[in-house]
């Protein structure tokens, strides 16, 4: 049977540091460092939201070669003085093919990707766009056991639930339908000529917080 559900959230950033100050400001909490991705020419730090959630900070790697296709997550659309921003979330599947056929809605080709000792497969749009403005989830499945938030160190952070906010809410909704979607993600519809957004509820040490535009 299918399975689908929150594996991380997505804040891109200008700039690896850009992104750290954002989180320790909002969250009060230093991201740990992650990585480099070198297929995509970008690096991350996180913060570890539970046992198999957490919060990844993404942005061009100045010191990799610039890829021969586009970065994912928008990311080549960024300027150095745009905003770190939640732009989008991953959902966890246990048969990617299969929801990639299940889904209602494009989110682009399988992709092999690794990090150091991790490896995963998940779906990337050609172009490097988020599939409906990053309302609708990029889909993964690691290859590796544990999952990696397990190895990260836990700050005190924990994910309460995820809200979306977009003009075709219905149209997501019978997406995350589609492929057993199951956690705590709501979606809300917009009027057409609103932005979509996301908001990140998250339990901090010192109280809740919260990421996303409103």
């Amino acid at each position: 049977m299918l399975t689908c559900e929150i594996d991380h959230l997505v804040i891109t950033a200008p700039s690896l540091a850009d992104g750290r100050e954002y989180l320790r400001l909002a969250l009060g909490v230093a991201p740990q460092i992650g990585g480099e991705h070198q297929r995509m020419g970008t690096h991350n730090c996180l913060v570890k939201l539970g046992e198999t959630v957490y919060l990844e900070v993404i942005a061009a790697d100045p010191a990799a070669p610039k890829p021969g296709h586009p970065r994912w997550f928008e990311l080549d659309a960024l300027e150095a003085n745009s905003p770190p921003r939640l732009a989008t979330w991953v959902a966890r599947v246990n048969d990617i093919e299969a929801a990639l056929v299940a889904s209602r809605v494009p989110l682009g080709r399988i992709e092999p990707m690794s990090r150091g000792q991790l490896n995963w497969l998940i779906t990337i749009p050609e172009d490097g766009s988020l599939p409906l403005q990053g309302i609708a989830p990029t889909l993964i499945q690691w290859v590796n056991n544990p999952h990696p938030a397990s190895r990260l160190n836990d700050v005190g952070c924990s994910l309460v639930r995820l809200e979306g906010f977009h003009p075709e809410a219905e149209r997501i909704a019978a997406m995350l339908k589609a492929v057993n979607f199951a956690g705590e993600f709501t979606i809300a519809p917009l009027p057409t000529h609103e932005k979509p957004f996301l908001v990140a509820f998250i339990q901090t040490p010192d109280g809740m917080r919260r990421l996303g535009a409103s």
